[in-house]
């Protein structure tokens, strides 16, 4: 009886570490993404942060079909987000300035009434559409990322 109380106990510490180990070495391999924007019109509302981690539904306009999401306030025209324990991959950042909290891009004639911005692009136009292949980034390290918030 002993014997099998010793092999149980040995077998449960081993478990506890493997699965100790496992969690510690995901967590080795995870990564940091923090979104800087700047130059909001003005400190109304808050700012809707989105991830994709592919092209599908990139950029999703109604912000439901997307990897991450978070929000935060506004402060002197300036706002941050921190993406945590993201895995090592390819990302592109769209974000919204939500005036009204309502949680979608407000749509005027066929222009969003709001700002809104992408990584990598520093305007949007009709020949200069966001997709993903150009608003992507490796992300392989912790990672600190400007987007332009734009009105049109």
């Amino acid at each position: 009886m002993s014997k099998l109380i010793k092999y149980g106990t040995l077998f449960s510490s081993l478990w506890l570490a493997f699965v100790l180990f496992s969690s510690f070495k995901e967590l080795q391999n995870s990564y940091s993404l923090t979104v800087n924007v700047e130059n909001l019109r003005n400190s109304k509302g808050v700012v809707q942060y989105i991830i994709y981690d592919s092209e599908v539904n990139f950029p999703d306009q109604d912000l439901k079909s997307f990897y991450k999401k978070g929000k935060a306030e506004i402060v002197d025209n300036r706002s941050t987000f921190t993406f945590k324990n993201l895995p090592r991959g390819e990302y592109a950042v769209h974000i919204l300035h939500d005036e009204n909290k309502n949680g979608k891009t407000d749509i005027g004639f066929i222009k969003p009434k709001e700002g809104i911005g992408f990584s990598n692009y520093q305007s949007i136009t009709l020949r200069n559409r966001p997709n993903f292949s150009k608003a992507s980034f490796e992300l392989n390290a912790d990672k600190t990322v400007e987007v332009k918030v734009i009105y049109m």
